[in-house]
């Protein structure tokens, strides 16, 4: 069977289930972990490790060990933590820290917080004996060893790999079993914020003893326009764990979103040696298949069932997706045949309170609030994102450009090459492959491109039905090596003449600047170090006015580009530049650390949606300034806009396409007037206006209810609003947090990136926090516990009125 490079395919994601009928079981380990932290410099410290005389290389399992990899290790004194966890979100930041890295006190200069080790008891009924063991991790940062029951079971350096170890011959059954694992961040792998821990999700799967290998599915489809017929490709990697000689028979179904069984395959029979891995392939036919797009995300479900004599013994079920995906050198971005520009973000995966661990809930949420100011896609910078996030982009219709972190031709780069590829190449979210960003060193370099080329048709192994990329920023000779060409910032690789000299490439801008600064800080000021005005509007940086209208307008005005990723979505921690020390954040994202929307991001939605958008800045708090001229901007896709300050008439402008307007005003306290017209008529104003000072508190949250699973999330928003109820702008009192009931809160936060205060709690079932509003907002997120309750919020601060909000944690 041809696979043609375009990417006609079904893709699909592995969920592993609980069923019934066959063995197949994955259990989430994420409670009753104990967590100390070791040493990175010296063994005493860190619990002996390795300086035994039969240590964990020379000896599969020395008896004599007494380390915490032991069953008989003391761990009483060992805190109590929940997974994921990220240890370095709790730790200080300190001037003399990795700025990359947020100034956080992790790394070399700090090796008695860069090493952490976690403990972990399970127990395995004696009645799963003859089934198939293991242990998976989605991400542990970085350099994590991992033991079972004193058996040293394998080191992964990388802190973006998922790991699966085969535990099966060393359990315990009937008995304790002992989970140990050790991680080292003293490296950092990224020039970023990254965390520490067991910051993934982290499971315990059981199967038969045939069954499909972890990650062993690979669906694709051959699809044609006019879209009334598909033909399903299933290949499928089955494994047989026993010790004996097995034959099994393989089928596939197909079901639609309602459970109904569409389609079905011929039935394979396969026979495996003892411990042997075999490959099948199988297909079946789809009339009138319902397609996954952006806007009607339709997924199916794939079940692979395997049986032995008869009997189950595995039912693998697979999330899937149909559609089409094509880039072309002259139209860009195809969707199902449509031409569609991606409008994207680059985004790191930390929150605020919460650093890397952050929940699936949460991770919902983020793409909710990117999809609210028009955004489609999502590029994982700069290394392969949790499998959680990619499920989400599936369900939500984000188009996913998935990167690799580490470019390179050798074992150590292709198995993780590899392992991103296989693990996520069956999702219908992802669009392109990124094998890797901004190799300075290679960029202008023969070898570079000898290095592009090679890992491109690695990716072609692995995966035929997809382009790959690598994000290029400026040079010219990687690039030649490239299905697709990522080009970061048009300013630094004059695309305009590369695509006119070279007609036949394919394009997307992989990273645009937002040109964002601090929300809602609009002088810049010696007294708020860490703080800076949009470089939208101070042009010292960039020379360019609303520069990132520059980079929209470049997309979208040539059909041949495929379209922008601006960087970033969110705020993250580390890499403040322009800045330093007290500030801590990248400030470039759209929305802040909290997701609490900057003025940009009206700019997007104002080009990146049809919704009505009428949005005037900056706010009129604007004390200091009285008597001083005042450029006020509005982002709109009104035809025009019409302003009035304080009761005189500015004028009524008609907006450029992809554009902005503004006005200059002397500034006086008042209000500020915006009127907006569609077609002569008008259907928006915006009203801001001084407000008076603060005088109470307003809780709102995402969900009134969530689930009682110990894993729920609501995301709560906490205004500081005058009397009137207006957002005072300019507001940071200090705020006092205080929760009845059997949730907690796990992390607190307000969009500050030069707060260096705590915004994790140490304690694991925190009940108060405090943490001071920025320019009015901050934000609290709430968790679940497994008891289905009512919980209050309450939030006080001096001479405000306090905010109460209910919480209820409902059933499963």
């Amino acid at each position: 069977m041809k696979k043609r490079m375009i990417g006609l395919l079904l893709t699909l994601m592995a969920v592993f289930v609980v069923n019934a009928q066959s063995m197949r079981e994955c259990t989430r380990l994420d409670e009753g972990w104990k967590f100390a932290f070791g040493h990175a410099a010296d063994p005493k410290k860190d619990f002996g490790c390795g300086t035994e005389y039969f240590n964990y290389l020379t000896k599969a399992n020395s008896i004599h060990n007494e380390g915490p990899y032991s069953m008989k290790f003391n761990d009483s004194d060992w805190k109590e933590v929940r997974v994921p966890h990220d240890w370095v979100a709790a730790l200080p930041y300190a001037p003399s820290a990795s700025h990359s890295h947020g100034y956080k006190t992790v790394g070399y200069k700090f090796p008695e917080t860069s090493v952490g080790w976690y403990r972990k008891i399970i127990s395995i009924p004696e009645e799963d004996l003859g089934k198939h063991i293991s242990l998976r991790f989605d991400g542990i940062f970085r350099n994590a060893q991992v033991w079972f029951n004193g058996f040293y079971m394998g080191t992964e350096p990388s802190g973006y790999a998922t790991q699966v170890y085969d535990v099966t011959e060393y359990v315990n059954y009937g008995g304790d079993n002992l989970i140990c694992v050790r991680a080292d961040a003293t490296l950092e792998e990224g020039w970023f914020y990254e965390g520490a821990g067991i910051y993934r999700d982290a499971w315990l799967m059981k199967t038969g003893a045939v069954s499909v290998a972890p990650f062993g599915t690979f669906v694709y489809a051959d699809l044609k326009h006019p879209y009334t017929k598909a033909t399903l490709h299933v290949e499928t990697e089955v494994n047989n764990s026993s010790l004996s000689v097995q034959t099994c028979q393989v089928s596939q179904s197909l079901l639609d979103a309602e459970g109904r069984e569409v389609a079905v395959s011929h039935q394979e029979s396969l026979t495996l040696k003892p411990k042997e891995t075999l490959n099948c392939k199988q297909q079946f036919d789809i009339s009138n298949p319902h397609l996954w797009s952006t806007t009607d995300p339709y997924l199916y479900q794939v079940k692979t069932t395997i049986t032995v004599d008869g009997k189950v013994m595995d039912i693998y079920e697979t999330t899937t997706g149909i559609r089409q995906v094509e880039f072309d050198a002259d139209r860009g971005f195809l969707l199902n045949g449509e031409v569609l520009k991606l409008k994207g973000v680059n985004m790191h995966q930390d929150h605020a309170g919460v650093g890397a661990a952050i929940p699936d809930a949460l991770q919902a949420w983020r793409i909710k609030k990117l999809k609210e100011l028009g955004c489609n896609a999502y590029r994982a910078s700069h290394n392969p994102m949790t499998p959680a996030l990619l499920d989400i982009c599936d369900r939500e219709g984000i188009l996913v450009i998935d990167e690799n972190r580490l470019t390179g031709i050798n074992q150590e780069h292709l198995r993780l090459l590899e392992r991103m590829i296989k693990r996520d190449r069956n999702h219908p979210s992802v669009i392109l492959w990124s094998d890797g960003n901004e190799e300075w060193g290679m960029e202008n370099t023969v070898q570079g491109r000898r290095v592009a080329e090679a890992m491109r048709e690695y990716t072609r192994l692995l995966d035929p039905t997809r382009h790959s990329t690598i994000a290029n920023a400026g040079g010219g000779e990687m690039i030649k090596g490239l299905d697709v060409v990522g080009f970061n910032y048009i300013i630094q690789n004059s695309v305009d003449e590369r695509k006119k000299a070279n007609p036949s490439w394919k394009i997307v801008g992989t990273e645009e600047t937002t040109g964002c600064g601090t929300r809602g800080v609009y002088f810049n000021s010696p007294e708020q170090p860490g703080h800076m005005v949009s470089m939208n509007r101070d042009t010292t940086h960039h020379h360019v006015e609303n520069v990132i209208e520059r980079g929209w307008q470049f997309y979208a005005e040539r059909p041949w580009g495929a379209g922008v990723f601006f960087w970033t979505g969110f705020d993250y921690r580390g890499e403040p530049n322009p800045l330093s020390y007290p500030a801590t954040d990248s400030e470039f994202g759209i929305l802040d650390y909290c997701g609490f929307w900057k003025d940009e991001a009206w700019y997007l939605r104002s080009w990146w949606t049809d919704e009505p958008t009428l949005h005037i800045f900056p706010h009129w708090n604007l004390q200091g300034h009285e008597g001083e001229e005042i450029e006020l901007w509005a982002y709109s896709n009104c035809d025009e806009v019409e302003l009035t300050v304080n009761g005189k008439r500015l004028g009524r402008q008609t907006m450029p396409k992809n554009g902005h307007l503004k006005w200059k005003a002397v500034y006086q306290p008042g209000k500020v007037v915006a009127t907006g017209y569609k077609n002569g008529r008008r259907i928006l104003t915006e009203t801001i206006e001084t407000t008076k000072p603060a005088a109470r508190v307003v809780l709102r949250t995402d969900r009134q209810t969530i689930a009682a699973d110990n894993r729920d999330v609501a995301v709560v928003t906490v205004e500081i609003q005058d009397a009137k109820g207006r957002i005072v702008p300019d507001a940071c009192p200090l705020l006092t947090f205080s929760l009845e009931g059997d949730a907690r809160i796990i992390g607190v936060g307000n969009g500050d990136p030069a707060y260096l205060g705590a915004d994790h709690p140490q304690d694991l079932n925190c009940k108060e926090f405090q943490i001071p509003a920025f320019n009015g907002l901050a934000q609290v997120l709430i968790q679940s516990s497994l008891v289905p309750s009512s919980n209050v919020l309450s939030c006080s601060a001096d001479h405000l009125k306090p905010g109460r909000l209910q919480i209820v944690c409902g059933g499963n």
